[in-house]
């Protein structure tokens, strides 16, 4: 075995300028240049693409890198050739971005032996004229970065990852160094079999990231909180992941017209524009980038200081790799990840209709990412116990619940009489309709099933419907209860279940472990309010005013003879009692207040409000005012025209290319900033009248809130959702604006 440490270290220092090699460094590049294969497990910003850079250049013939970021070969190769004075030969890429002519450059380099480094994406080298070529040069190692997407247990799996194996065989073996940021004991066993090289020396390092701070907040109004946070952290660079290419545009629209520097980044657009954007955020004419999660990002920028996921990530690799992206120089990276079960019942809704394989995959990585989101535990612990490394600290002082701890409960008796009942039940429910049964909550749905009549109608009634739902989604995290996503999310007891209830043990709960989908009811509307003041520095807005605004809604509420809700919901009031808005203009800023509630309500609230500030000589904010992306407005416009025309709503959702539930949300967002749309030539046409009363009647006289929701559930199963949320909106328009 040749000892290859003199050469190595001078590579080292002339064309990268590092005197040591960090880690397994050494050791995995002396493997690789004695002819040996190799498997690297090494976090991101651990140095990975030095393992396979470095040899490249000091071995003989050319290094083959199999990768699947187009965006990372370009930075990677430009990279390369600024070691070697610009030397345009020394590094290529070969994928489907090239024109004709360009391969037929990088076909003359790799024949000539000028290049030391090629990477090809998986698509390119499965072609093969690209084939072809490979087989006329000398290779000096294959390195197959990314390796995860090999497994179906991975976060990235591509099927042409599950090729390379039979591609290397026909090309020609040489040796095979694997590479990932992010992979647990099933992933890392799975690549290894695929590419046949199970005696690949295995080099892993530490997944701990100590520079990194991990949060999970509660989505609530998270695209106010971003710039906030933004604003916060001015200068700084940062990514902001969103699940679909759509919020990305409108993400990136929304922080532009904020004043903060940002660009899309996603595999539809443009590639030329998709380069463009990256280069600016390197070279840092711009702060942030906004990408969807599902692409992968691969910008190797060492000073991202924040990653903000807007959507929660698929799996807990995901999250991992690329929260991973911040602090890569070893300084501070702000990790921030906005949540809510909501979001995951939409990543549950897609997995409906795909292979019973593929969906158990997909619901097993996405229950790890729930129980890590609604744990109270050490957030490093679990992502590193994830990936198979023990954290051993008590508190590592760098993640929300070390900094600030959940309260926690011995669970074990609720829990049991979860189980109980749902054991008990001849069919399956939803969490929801169980969380009221224990509370004693009535709705048509539970006396339509005499639940009202069962032992367990209302046995925890010492707490509401809102803490069994805790409760419950706890036990599915722990897999005590499961939730079939093919049958609409109802509740089983798994074997563990059973287990459980047949012997007992100790169980630390997290009070308020579940994160609030939004704003559906009054309670649901404090944590939000608590929610925004932790943004805002804890502070809790003034209590002296929040109580006279309180009772100055009440007052107004009596005399119209409507619900407070109706006036402004409590988030209002919140931000009422921290911004202090005297005018109407201000108040339409507030959460909730649109145009329409702000002159038809606001007027009495912004005269207490500027009488209060004077009389106390109150310093009000200026730097609260997020103002809304116009990004929107060509489907507004065109959503409000064509109901202004009695378009049939099936129709104007076709035309925008949306199905019904998204151009519903649209119409509720549109209402909700005071624009009054006249949808009732929809409803008469397609709704049964008395129906219709009886839904107007529940917002008008019963509805705490205007949560669909809780309309669902008090209403029962007899009215359709769709049919609630456009009754809802006519009651909006015509009442509550």
């Amino acid at each position: 075995m040749k000892d290859y440490t003199a050469e190595i270290h001078s590579t080292l220092k002339e064309f990268f300028g590092y005197d040591n090699f960090k880690g397994d460094q050494e050791q995995v590049i002396n493997h690789l240049l004695n002819g040996g294969d190799a498997f690297v497990l090494m976090p991101t910003g651990g140095g990975k693409s030095l393992c396979y850079q470095l040899p490249a250049l000091v071995a003989e013939g050319t290094a083959i890198v199999i990768s699947p970021l187009i965006a990372l070969m370009k930075n990677q190769v430009d990279v390369l050739r600024g070691f070697v004075n610009g030397n345009e030969s020394i590094a290529h890429f070969l994928n489907s971005s090239l024109s004709k002519a360009e391969i037929e450059d990088v076909r003359s380099d790799l024949l000539s032996g000028k290049t030391k480094i090629l990477y090809v994406a998986p698509e390119s080298l499965t072609k093969e004229e690209n084939a072809a070529i490979l087989k006329e040069i000398k290779i000096s190692f294959y390195a197959v970065d990314e390796a995860h997407c090999i497994s179906e247990w991975g976060h990235d799996f591509r099927p042409e990852y599950r090729r390379i194996r039979s591609l290397v065989n026909e090309i020609g073996r040489r040796p095979i160094i694997a590479l990932t940021a992010t992979a647990t004991p099933k992933v890392q066993s799975d690549i290894l079999k695929n590419l046949g090289i199970p005696d690949a020396v295995i080099f892993k390092s530490s997944f701990n990231r100590p520079n990194l701070y991990y949060e999970i907040r509660g989505k609530q109004d998270a695209e106010k909180d971003i710039v906030r946070f933004i604003r916060q952290n001015a200068g700084k660079s940062g990514i902001v992941y969103c699940l679909s290419r759509k919020k990305v545009e409108e993400m990136a629209a929304f922080l532009d017209i904020n004043g903060i520097k940002a660009l899309p980044y996603h595999a539809g657009l443009d590639a030329r524009v998709r380069a463009e954007n990256q280069d600016k955020f390197l070279m840092e004419e711009i702060d942030v980038i906004v990408a969807t999660i599902a692409f992968g990002m691969g910008i190797d920028k060492p000073d991202v200081r924040f990653v903000i996921h807007y959507d929660i990530p698929k799996s807990i690799e995901s999250y991992y790799q690329e929260t991973g992206r911040a602090g890569r120089d070893g300084k501070e990276g702000l990790c921030i990840t906005y949540y809510s079960y909501k979001d995951i019942r939409k990543l549950e809704k897609f997995m409906q209709g795909k292979p019973v394989a593929e969906q158990e995959i997909s619901r097993q990585l996405l229950n790890e990412v729930v129980a890590y989101a609604e744990s109270g535990q050490c957030r490093r612990r679990l992502l590193l116990g994830y990936f198979g490394e023990e954290y051993t600290q008590d508190n590592c002082g760098c993640c929300d619940n070390c900094l600030h701890p959940k309260p926690v409960f011995d669970g074990r008796h609720d829990m049991q009489l979860v189980i109980e009942l749902v054991k008990s039940l001849p069919e399956h429910f939803k969490v929801e309709h169980i969380a009221c049964i224990l509370a004693g909550k009535e709705n048509a749905l539970i006396k339509s099933y005499r639940h009202d009549e069962l032992e367990y109608f209302g046995k925890g009634s010492s707490h509401d419907e809102r803490y069994w739902i805790t409760v419950i989604h706890q036990g599915i995290t722990l897999h005590l209860l499961e939730k079939e996503i093919e049958s609409y999310g109802l509740i089983s007891v798994t074997k563990s279940g059973l287990d459980f209830l047949i012997s007992p043990w100790k169980l630390d709960l997290v009070q308020d472990g579940v994160f609030s989908d939004g704003p559906s009811d009054e309670e649901e509307d404090e944590e939000a309010a608590a929610a925004i003041n932790a943004m805002r520095g804890g502070s809790a807005g003034d209590e002296a005013l929040l109580k006279m605004l309180k009772d100055l809604r009440r007052d107004v509420a009596r005399r119209l003879k409507l619900q407070p809700w109706i006036i402004f919901g409590d988030p209002a009031l919140q931000d009422m009692a921290i911004l202090y808005p005297v005018t109407i203009d201000e108040l339409k800023n507030c959460q909730g207040v649109g145009e329409g509630k702000a002159r038809k309500f606001g007027s009495e609230f912004v005269k207490m409000i500027a009488r209060y500030v004077e009389e106390n000589d109150i310093t009000r904010p200026d730097d609260f005012v997020v103002k809304s992306a116009p990004n929107r407005s060509a489907n507004k416009i065109f959503i409000i025209q064509s109901i202004d025309r009695r378009m049939e709503l099936e129709d104007i959702a076709s035309a925008r290319g949306m199905d019904m539930e998204e151009l519903t949300g649209e119409i509720e967002g549109i209402v909700s900033t005071g624009t009054k749309l006249d949808i009732n030539y929809y409803i008469e046409e397609n709704f049964d009248e008395d129906d219709v009363e009886n839904i107007y009647e529940y917002f008008r006289n019963e509805a705490q809130s205007d949560s669909v929701q809780e309309a669902i559930e008090a209403l029962g199963a007899d009215y359709d959702e769709l049919e609630i949320r456009l009754v809802r909106i006519k009651f909006i328009c015509e009442i509550a604006s």
